[in-house]
């Protein structure tokens, strides 16, 4: 079962990775389309880089669940990784960018799969440790629903912060 759970966590990253590059374009490719706006990203903002790492994340995460489907503690699994791959994004990015100043497009698409292989170690790790005792996994299934509905709310309605903030043309979501 080790093993299997190693190689489903490398698939959960080849996704991540494969569809969230896709993800990077959709919109744009669908002549901005406003149903695809919520699972794409819409500019070049750190929240729209995000996006690119949650929706593959947490779809994948459902597929996987069939097969883990005797796992309890699954969910609080899931959640935990998912959400330090979408605070990974952030900090390095925030990070990188204050030490050094604005960085390179090869640095920015370098973070989004830092963040996505250190989300999927992390949970590979724990699922081979069986480390966390899961007392609640719907509510962490419930937690990761709700960050998509912030997804799709932040799409359109979107805070004027800089998490938001498209560094290239200056505005906010769409």
């Amino acid at each position: 079962m080790k093993k299997q759970i190693g190689a489903w966590e490398l698939l959960g990253f080849s996704v991540t990775a494969l569809v969230g590059t896709l993800l990077h374009f959709l919109y744009e490719w669908s002549g901005e389309s406003l149903w695809i706006a919520p699972f794409s990203g819409v500019n070049e903002s750190t929240w729209e880089h995000m996006k690119l790492f949650f929706w593959p994340s947490f779809i994948y995460a459902y597929f996987e669940s069939i097969i883990l489907k005797d796992r309890v503690d699954f969910w609080c699994i899931k959640l935990r990784g998912i959400i330090l791959g979408l605070l990974l994004i952030p900090i390095i990015f925030y990070t990188y960018n204050g030490a050094v100043g604005a960085s390179p497009d090869w640095i920015n698409i370098s973070i989004f799969f830092i963040s996505a292989a250190i989300s999927h170690i992390y949970e590979y790790k724990k699922f081979k440790k069986q480390a966390i005792l899961c007392k609640h996994p719907r509510l962490a299934c419930t937690l990761l629903w709700e960050i998509a509905v912030l997804f799709v709310i932040f799409t359109f309605c979107t805070p004027r912060i800089n998490l938001f903030k498209d560094p290239l043309s200056g505005s906010y979501g769409i």
